[in-house]
């Protein structure tokens, strides 16, 4: 499970609380139900209004994969397509259908049907290329839907500050009360500012990050589908595919794995 988001979205949130007991304000004078109402419900609502009602409906499945989603290790999807090419190699490609049976990835075991199957080549990379670009436009609801409130809710907090001094002004007669009215006032703007770059743009950019890495590991299964169909060497067929992972990732060849003893 990768934390990287809650765990920085904690630390801002820890930061200005910690910053205002420093300065000697409570953190509990932010907790103001009218601001906070008008600030997150009013960006979810102006983001649904652009969007559709069903990128809405999706946001706790698209919160939960920010907090919690880990995409595979590509070294290992290295590693099992390399193992079905020797195997290919070795048993021919219908032995392969025993092994998809195993797969947990629903990319390449799809892949690997298709080529049980005997589908032409170009065909097969039709199907999984349409596949790849499904995910990529599936994916950019989520990416918008944050990104657009992250763009709303500093104007939804500028709007919550001028009802707030609406009241102040209707409330001049009490000079004693101005303070306090003035001080709340402004704390819509301050959750619009913070909400927008401590949760709604972080959350964004982590969507867009792990979509990233899906495709790529994606278009990677790609290419590894298509060796294996065409007899490639499995030794080749690592080389390849490491060859495509970025330059911190690839690991040194086990000499235990099949492709180096081919």
């Amino acid at each position: 499970m990768e934390l990287g988001t809650p765990v920085g979205i904690g630390l801002v949130f820890g930061a200005v609380g910690v910053s205002m007991v420093m300065e000697g304000s409570s953190p509990a004078s932010l907790l103001l139900p009218p601001p906070m109402i008008l600030v997150f419900v009013g960006t979810f609502g102006a983001a649904m209004a652009g969007g559709m009602l069903k990128d809405a409906t999706g946001v706790v499945g698209y919160l939960k994969r920010a907090m919690t989603a880990k995409p595979a290790g590509s070294d290992d999807v290295v590693t099992a397509i390399v193992g079905m090419a020797d195997r290919a190699r070795r048993e021919g490609l219908l032995a392969l259908e025993e092994a998809s049976r195993d797969i947990e990835d629903p990319y390449l075991k799809r892949g690997i049907e298709l080529t049980v199957d005997g589908t032409d080549p170009e065909e097969l990379a039709t199907i999984m290329e349409a596949q790849i670009d499904a995910k990529r436009r599936a994916d950019k609801a989520g990416i918008k839907f944050f990104a657009d409130m992250g763009g709303y809710a500093p104007t939804i907090g500028i709007i919550g500050t001028v009802i707030g001094l609406v009241h102040v002004l209707g409330n001049l007669s009490t000079p004693e009360s101005l303070g306090h009215l003035i001080a709340g006032a402004f704390v819509a703007t301050l959750w619009g500012v913070m909400s927008a770059n401590a949760m709604w743009l972080p959350i964004s950019n982590k969507l867009k990050r792990i979509s990233d890495a899906e495709v790529a590991t994606m278009e990677l299964v790609l290419e590894g589908v298509l060796a294996v169909q065409s007899g490639t060497n499995p030794r080749m067929v690592e080389q390849r595919l490491r060859s495509l992972l970025p330059p911190a990732e690839p690991a040194p060849a086990d000499p235990e794995t099949p492709a180096a003893a081919a």
